[in-house]
């Protein structure tokens, strides 16, 4: 054997662990998989199979052995040898018996053991066959009692079999279920991760997003008042400038949650410049107490149903209407409402992509399961109203 072939052997001996490790195992999992009225079924169809297995290989037949010597009053042969022990051959021949001791190649002297046994022809055949006989019977002796080692040792393999499978899923069972269990948590807990890692990143999506339109209107807004009433455009410019300071830090953030205090803030800024682009048209009132503006609440969900009430509501309204924004507590529960008279539902075409309040419901799912909803129900004096409630808590 050369040194490659010795090197892959040694190669293919480290193998058999890890090999029978992992055959092992997946059998272990197999079977602790599978409920006790399905095993003990598996068990009595192997123990079938190795009794059926058994009757075909082990059992012996009649018809399964072959005489070895010829019919009686023929010889089997003109010359048979029957045993070389490797001192002395015996044959017996139709002249009868003899024994010839085995000499050494290398020995000089003459052979004194050898016996010659002369026998009547018909005698010389009957010790033929009443030798025959006897090593016939003595091959099927040894046969029968191979076959019937062979078929105990078969019998026994297979029912250490059922009862090491048998103690792998009794020992073994609640160690493989709870692996079972960990790795489908560790699943749902990965794509739970994932979806929460889309929805953060839409949520920096929508913190990044200043809405262009609304920014350039009252740009120019500012632009055109700075003609015609300086005093006011300077005040639309410090609303500005608080809009931006209260949104910029929002979008630097990627914090999931924050406090009602700070959206509300925001909302507060924002509002002010649209209350000078529509003047008396808009009225708004502001509802939440100084205790709960330290209340746990997602970012950019306030201003997200203000936009929309504003947008689809009182924008296209000509005579305006009212924004209240309410805050309250019960059962635990943070409610936090937009309330608006303006158009109500389906009164304007909206233009959008309509996507806004299903972000708001997608990311109120991944935060807070089935403890947080947002609920749009019509205004019975006219408008709409959007509520938000999540678990009540303060904010870290």
């Amino acid at each position: 054997m050369n040194q490659n072939s010795v090197s892959t052997f040694k190669q293919f001996l480290a193998t058999v662990p890890d090999s029978l490790a992992r055959a092992f195992d997946a059998t272990a999992t197999w079977v602790t998989q599978l409920s006790w009225w399905k095993f003990f079924l598996f068990a009595m169809l192997v123990l079938a199979a190795g009794a059926i297995t058994q009757e075909t290989l082990f059992t012996s037949s009649s018809n399964g052995v072959s005489s070895r010597h010829a019919p009686s009053g023929k010889p089997a042969s003109g010359h048979s040898k029957l045993v070389n022990n490797g001192n002395a051959d015996i044959t017996i021949d139709a002249t009868g018996i003899h024994i010839h001791e085995n000499k050494p190649a290398d020995a000089t002297t003459p052979a004194d053991g050898n016996v010659d046994i002369t026998l009547p022809p018909g005698v010389s055949q009957q010790v033929q066959e009443v030798i025959a006989d006897a090593v016939d019977d003595a091959a099927t002796q040894k046969a029968e009692t191979w076959r019937e080692t062979s078929s105990d040792w078969f019998m026994n393999f297979v029912l250490l079999l059922v009862l090491g499978l048998f103690g792998t899923k009794a020992l073994m069972g609640g160690k493989k279920r709870a692996e079972a269990q960990a790795a489908v948590a560790t699943a749902a807990a990965e794509h739970e991760a994932m979806q929460r890692q889309v929805s953060e990143a839409r949520m920096q999506m929508m913190q990044a997003q200043v809405e262009p339109h609304f920014l350039f209107n009252t740009l120019a807004s500012v632009e055109h008042l700075i003609e015609t009433d300086p005093p006011r455009a300077a005040r639309m410019q410090h609303s500005l400038i608080q809009y931006l300071r209260a949104v910029l830090p929002q979008i630097r953030d990627s914090a999931t949650v924050t406090n009602l205090g700070r959206e509300a803030d925001m909302v507060s800024a924002y509002l002010d410049l649209l209350k000078m682009r529509m003047e008396e048209r808009l009225s708004v009132e502001c509802h939440i107490t100084e205790g709960l503006r330290s209340a746990a609440f997602p970012p950019m969900m306030l201003q997200s149903l203000v936009e929309n009430a504003i947008k689809h509501g009182l924008e296209n309204k000509p005579e305006g209407g009212t924004l209240r924004i309410l805050a309250e507590v019960a059962h635990n529960r943070l409610r936090v409402s937009v309330v608006d008279t303006g158009l109500g539902f389906g009164a304007v075409a909206s233009h959008g992509t309509g996507l806004g309040l299903q972000n708001i419901r997608e990311r109120l799912a991944l935060m807070h399961g089935n403890d947080a909803q947002l609920l749009i129900t019509p205004n019975p004096g006219g408008g709409v109203i959007a509520t938000i409630e999540v678990p009540y808590t303060l904010a870290r």
